[in-house]
Parts: C-alpha cells; structure tokens; sequence
C-alpha cells in the first residue's frame, strides 16, 4: 500500500502505540494518533494491566503474537523475563499442563514438565502440600507496558508521529463505503486509513460508522498484598513496577488465580468470580488528571467477590496469611465470543481497521501483524483467528456477545476439550432435518451458531453387526470424549451401502451479475470459463501466494454461480472485491449472496447411491448425465433441487440442495426410498474419518494463509497454463520454482489404535520438527489417520513420534490418500457394493 496514507490511530495505549511504531519502521510518515486521556497515561487497560505474559496457548496464532511481543519488550529493556510457572494441584490439571507443554514443544516455545519437588525449589512460598507439579517456561515474565508505551510515544513521536492527547473522537467521516476523516471537537483530521486501538472503548467507535464490534468489557479483579515479611529486606524491592521481581510469574489455574511479585508486596489476579459487564459509553469522557489510582478502567474493588481468591491463596502461599490487602481494584478488560483478538478490516468500509480486544500479552503482535497487512497486504503470521469478520450474523448480536463474552470470562482457566461445544445459547441455527434427526437419537456439536449432527444413537443397533475389520478400537478417556463407537457403524454403512449427512452449515454464496466471471477468474487459481454444469475446485490466495481458502465454484449459468466456501472471512473478501470490481468497472458489477440459510443440503454418498435415487427421481443420474464434479437442476419426489456431483467422503453420491420450505419433504422422500438399500443418516464424526482416509484438506486446520500449494498438496486446484493475472498468480510462479522446505504429510499410527486429535508435537530423531493438524481414526484401513506439517526431508516410510500427553506414539509417514487412490469409487457406476450388501438384509436396513 501507499505510504504516504494519512493514517489516524485511535488509542495511545500499547497496541497504539506499538502500532505507530511498527508503521514507521516500515516507512509510513504521515501518522496521527489521538487519545482521550493524557499521554503520560492514557488510562486504559495498558494503564493497570498487570502484565504477567504466558506465551504458550492452544492457538499458534496466538503464541506466536506473544512470542514476538516478547521480542519485541526485550528489545526496548521493558521486559523482566522471570519465567512462568503453572501449577496443578489435581489430577486433571496436572494432565492438562502435559498437553500444554505439546502446546509448546508445536510452537516452538522452550518448555519444562517440573515435578513437585521442582515446583518448590523455583517458588519456596508454595504449599508442598497442594502442589502436583508444573510446567515451567522460562522465556515468560513480566511486561512493563506503561514503561513500554511511553517509549513507544517517544520514538514515534521523534521519528514524526503526531499525538493529539486528552481529544475524545466525536465521529468518522465517511464517503460512501470510505472513510476521509476523524471528527474530534476542533475539527476533522482527515484520513485515508483510521485503525480503532480503542480497546473496551472500541463498541463505541465501531458503532459511529455502524461495524459492530463483538467485545464486551468486563472487570476482573486485582489485588495487592501488603509486604510479605519473607521477601521484606530484598535489594530488587527498590526497583520500579516491574523490575521488581525476581521468582517466575504463577499460575493457580484450578482456582482462577494467578501471582507476581510487587517487591516485598505481592500482586493477585482472579478470574473465579462473578461476571461484571461494563458499558464504556458510561465511563464519561477520561479526565485530564490520571494517576494509578484514578483512571476511567479502574473500579471499585468488591471485596465480597474476592474472599474465595484470598482464602484459597493463603492455602497456596502460606506465607501471605500474615499479610492483608492493602490495594486492590476491578480493572476493565476486553472479552469476545471465542476469546480471541478482533483484527482487521470492517466488512462495509474501506479504510476502517480495528485492533481491539488485544490483552498486553499479544499486544506487539497484533500491531506487527496488523502493520504487515497495510504495509503488504499480508500478515506473516495467519489472522484467521483473529480476523473481525471471521463471525457470523448471529455471532454480532449484543444478546450473543454479552452471553457469551461472560462464558469466555468464566472458562477462561477451565480444562476445555478442542471439540466441547457451548451449553448456551444453542439451537441458534436449525437445518429444516433437526426433527427428523431428533427422532434419530443426534448427537449435536455447534458450531458457528448451527447444530451439527456428530452421530446418531439410532444406529447403536448396528454395531452388534459390524464386521470384525471394521470394530472400533477402545480410546483413552480424553479422546473418547465428544465421540461414540456408532461413528464406526455410520462409516461402515458410508463405504458399503449408502448414507445421507446433513450438509446445511456449510457457506454457500452466489456469485451473480455481469462481471460474476471477471471475479471470479480474478481471485481463484482455477479456470471458472468451464461450460454451464461443470464444478471447479480452486482456491483464493493471496499476493504472497498463501492460501486465503479453499472453495467451489459451481457454474449454474453464463452469470450466475455458487461458491461452497469456508467461512464467513470468505464471503467478506468477495463482498469487498466484488465492489471494488463495481467501483472500478460499473458494467461489470457482480453480486455476491449469502444463500446458506435460505437454503439446505444433504450429502447422499455410498455404492447404493444411484438405487436410491432412481426411484423418485426420473432425472438422468447416471456419469454421463451427471458426471463427476458436474451441476444440475433436477427435480426429487416432486421437489426443485440443485445436484451437485461431488463427494467428501470419497464415494458415489451428491450434495443435493433445496430451498428451506422443500428440506423436511426432501429427507422423508429419500429417507423412505432408502430403506430398502440399508440407508442411515450419518453424522460428522465419520464424515471427518472419512475426508481425511481420502486426505481431503480442511481450510482452518490443515492449511491457512501461511502455507502455499505446494507446501499444502492441493496444487491440483491450480490451473498453471490459466493466463488471467489473477491474485497470487506471479507469487505461486515464483513458489513452483523452489523445491518446498516443509510438507502436509500424512500419517498412520503405529500400534493401530493410540488417538490424537490435534496441535501435537511430531518428533523426529528426538526433534520437534512439526505438528498435528487433524486426525481420526480411519475405519475403513484399521489404524488413526493423521495429517501434520513435516520437514521436506522427513520422507515416505519414515518414522516420526507424536507426543501426546507426555506419551511418544510412533508413527509412519505414509503415502495418500491412504483410501482409493485411483478415484475409482468416485467415478463409479454403483457396483462396488460389499457382498453383504448385495442383497437386501432385514437387520442391516
């Protein structure tokens, strides 16, 4: 981008600041940054942060931001790298802290399991009693951000940045879908790019230009003790805030608290108690005097609330019972949905970038990352995690954000499982099947807001006629849960006669309007000209050739297509080239539409599939009327559907779609016409077993913005003779001239039964060389499938070891797909039925 852009930051905190300091590294001269509150201290969450850092998350995302935070504090001399200790005082935390050294050991962060005895020599003041062990990591430690943020404003300031203290913005100026200028009481600042670094403060900025933010502030207690007569007498006493401290910051996850040291005081964080919400717009205006004990982010201390924390810390810390509180407050913070930062661009106007809901811990990442995509249009590090537009509709509502958020803050130290899906709110998102998959015994997950069957209790039946080589193995407790043996059966009945998956929470866009081609053959690596009928898989990149998502295109007419896509973050990214295309080219406009709530879809898959529907369809199903990777309208018992030959399971079959109004009448009539040819509905959990037995991809897990084509397997969706410039194109030409460094390789477990499920270490000759992306026990080849990031040099046949809760389970690196390499299955005529399916038996339909 243009660095002569008149860029207007809103926030003087950390991540403002750092934010004007990454952009003027880059280049960037013409930078403004405007605070309400006085510069010295701008009295937000920067201001009273506690600033403990612990780095390693379940997130690589998210730890690798910290990481470089980290780095980035070293480098300015605001960081006292003490180390960070987490402690388990029972069983299941104790296992929890060995997942989370997998954590660290996948992400590259130096850990160490520590035993009791060790926990005790690092931090004496613990109860010998309570303590099970730990984990250690020494490049944690204290960040002294308001030390940081200061120097921050004066490097900026001296290098040319503009500073406008004690100014509330008062409004955004906008013209059309682009802002031009920060309205603040003396006037407007005109701007090309405005960047919201407002933290809780951000509901209310986005609300002037109508974004909705999804953060709720919350207060969170902390405290201070008076001096701890173990510590009284100590040099490092007389340091300042920050400086003073020598032991490893603490975690007490079990009971929601964390430590530092004061000096001779000692500092307590809790998260254990009751949920306070804060609405900033109530805050008033930030004063022109603040001090560390006035400032508009810090409340009245409940001292009620707070009670369980001390007396679970004098449990923990015998030394502090003969201490009191001294000072101790309710500070505001950000919370959001799902936990994470809101990064990047509103979805309806250009220039409007927000970096909110960012903790201290991840503060210089985030302004890294977000610099980086206004600098070159891409972050090094993948933000779909982070991304604003990465929620959806539902997920915006101030109901859902405040529920919530709430959650968020309740389970933030909480053991959660990868797949635990929200107890509150659900049944947000219904397909027009949930009441026949009710009455199916479905096992529901959500995600996104939508109910997802994982498998269906009716199918219990069957497993006492699975086959021996298709039993399901015992799992370890963790792995087991969110997981039922049924997914055996529901995969057998898949690969052997035939079963229909609720396929309705999956994005759908149409594409539509004179330039709908021009799009389209502009953003993917595929050739979308193909005729009317044809499906083209493809991918979006971006300029660096990184892998912004994977989609298909289905051309339904000259004008007119549907895109299956990913996420919300898809559908954004065609919103906002589609009307950069109308800006630049009116003729040639193009309307992108969401359509996956209007509409509905079942996966009808297996070798019987074409039994099923010949009898209530006299459309033509056969390859030559429908051949793979082929679209058409088609009419099913009497209802209008959209047939689409395509198959994520690896078998014979169709998505077939409908509008909401026809889906309940679509499954009776198929479900009816299934019976006699052993038809089930089958849920997710064989659906993921089966995608990966075909080593199909999944955007999110296996590969994101940081990995190419080539590094990813999925350089069949690149159409290398294409001659549109489209994006990446010129990147990926550069890329396919350079041997990979690392590979998405996939395994199979050794001993045939031991599970992961996914962010666990690989090591390789006693190396961390990798990581899991996703895995499932495949029932079709008898042994847990896994796909993770390897070195190039680590080859076919090779041996690598996974880590999974302290334990090594070997592997071996295994050529794919591992199931139907030939694609015959999916190019079949319906023949390859198993012998017991062959003839219609009572018990198996």
């Amino acid at each position: 981008m243009d660095p002569t852009q008149r860029v207007v930051i809103i926030g003087a905190g950390i991540v403002g600041a750092n934010l004007a300091d990454e952009l003027v590294s880059r280049g960037w001269k013409n930078i403004t940054v405007v605070e309400q509150g006085p510069l010295h201290m701008p009295g937000g969450s920067t201001s009273h942060a506690p600033g403990l850092v612990f780095q390693t998350n379940a997130s690589k995302t998210m730890t690798h931001l910290a990481r470089y935070t980290v780095e980035k504090l070293l480098s300015l001399d605001c960081f006292n790298q003490v180390g960070g200790l987490e402690v388990a005082t029972t069983p299941e935390r104790l296992e929890e802290l060995k997942r989370k050294h997998g954590y660290a050991s996948s992400w590259g962060i130096e850990a160490r399991l520590v035993s009791a005895e060790e926990c005790l020599q690092m931090y004496p003041l613990l109860n010998k009693e309570k303590v099970l062990g730990g984990i250690h990591i020494p490049s944690d430690g204290l960040a002294l951000a308001a030390r940081a943020t200061q120097l921050l404003i004066e490097r900026t300031r001296n290098a040319g940045v503009r500073y406008l203290e004690l100014t509330p913005v008062t409004g955004i100026e906008r013209a059309g879908h682009r802002v031009t200028g920060v309205k603040i009481p003396t006037g407007i600042i005109p701007a090309d790019i405005i960047i919201s670094c407002a933290g809780f403060w951000g509901v209310e900025l986005g609300a002037m230009v109508g974004v909705p933010i999804p953060l709720l502030p919350l207060a969170h207690q902390y405290a201070k003790t008076t001096a701890v007569p173990a510590l009284v007498g100590r040099h490092i006493n007389s340091l300042p805030n920050g400086r003073n401290a020598v032991r490893p910051i603490l975690r007490h996850q079990d009971q929601d608290l964390y430590y530092r040291e004061h000096g001779d005081q000692y500092g307590i964080g809790y998260y254990g108690h009751r949920p306070m919400p804060v609405v900033a717009a109530s805050l008033g205006l930030t004063p022109k005097h603040v001090d560390e004990q006035n400032m508009p982010s810090r409340l009245k201390f409940t001292s009620e609330d707070f009670d369980p924390a001390w007396k679970e810390t004098q449990d923990l810390l015998p030394a502090l019972r003969e201490t009191q509180i001294a000072d101790a407050f309710n500070g505001i913070f950000s919370f959001t949905p799902d936990g994470g930062p809101i990064v990047g661009q509103a979805p309806n106007l250009e220039g409007f970038y927000v970096a909110e809901a960012v903790w201290v811990t991840h503060s210089a990442g985030v302004a890294r990352a977000l610099a980086e995509v206004l600098t070159t249009g891409r972050s090094q590090i993948d933000l779909s995690e982070c991304e604003l537009s990465r929620f959806e509709e539902i997920q915006l509502s101030r109901e859902y954000v405040n529920e919530t958020s709430q959650q968020n803050f309740v389970e933030i130290y909480d053991i959660i499982h990868p797949l635990q899906p929200k107890e509150s709110p659900r049944n947000l998102r219904l397909s027009p099947f949930y009441s026949r998959e009710r009455e199916l015994g479905a096992v529901f997950l959500e995600l996104g807001g939508w109910e997802r069957p994982f498998w269906y209790e009716a199918n219990a039946e069957l497993l006492k006629y699975l086959p021996a080589q298709w039993q399901p193995v015992e799992r370890d407790a963790w792995s087991a849960q969110f997981y039922s043996p049924i997914a055996a059966v529901e995969a057998w009945k898949t690969r052997n006669a035939v079963a229909m998956y609720d396929m309705t929470s999956f994005h759908r866009f149409e594409v539509s309007g004179p330039g709908a081609l021009d799009l389209l053959q502009r953003l993917t690596t595929g050739d979308i000209t193909t005729k009317p009928g044809t499906i083209t898989y493809t991918l979006l990149l971006n300029d660096h050739g990184g892998i912004r998502s994977d989609i298909f295109v289905s051309r339904l007419s000259e004008d007119a297509f549907q895109v299956g896509a990913n996420s919300a973050i898809d559908l954004e990214y065609l919103v906002r080239e589609s009307r950069r295309q109308g800006q630049h080219a009116p003729s040639r406009w193009a309307q992108v539409r969401d359509i996956t709530g209007s509409t509905c879809c079942i996966g009808l898959w297996g070798p019987r599939a074409r039994d099923v529907i010949t009898t209530i369809s006299t459309d033509d199903f056969t390859n030559k009327g429908l051949p793979y990777l082929g679209v058409k309208r088609a009419t099913i018992a009497g209802v209008p559907v959209t047939a689409l030959r395509k198959s994520y399971v690896g078998e014979l079959g169709w998505e077939i779609q409908t509008s909401v109004e026809y889906g309940q009448r679509l499954w009776d009539a198929i479900w009816q016409a299934g019976k006699p040819h052993g038809l089930i509905a089958a849920g997710r959990s064989a659906f993921n077993a089966l995608r990966l037995e075909k080593g199909y991809r999944t955007w999110g897990s296996d590969m994101t913005t940081e990995h190419n084509p080539y590094e990813a397997g999925v350089v069949s969706a690149i159409k290398t003779d294409k001659t549109v410039n489209y994006v990446g194109k010129a990147a990926i030409q550069r890329v396919s001239r350079q041997a990979p460094t690392r590979r998405l390789r996939c395994l199979t477990v050794n001993d045939g039964r031991s599970m992961v499920l996914g962010k666990e270490p690989v090591f390789y000759k006693d190396k961390a060389v990798g990581y899991v992306t996703s895995a499932a026990f495949g029932y079709t080849v008898r042994k847990p499938v896994v796909y993770a990031w390897l070195p190039s040099n680590v080859a076919e046949g090779q041996i690598v070891e996974i880590e999974y809760f302290g334990r090594r389970i070997q592997a071996t690196v295994t050529a794919e797909p591992l199931y139907d390499p030939q694609m015959s299955r999916l190019y079949a005529d319906g023949s390859s039925v198993a012998p017991e399916f062959q003839k219609p038996l009572k018990h198996l339909l």
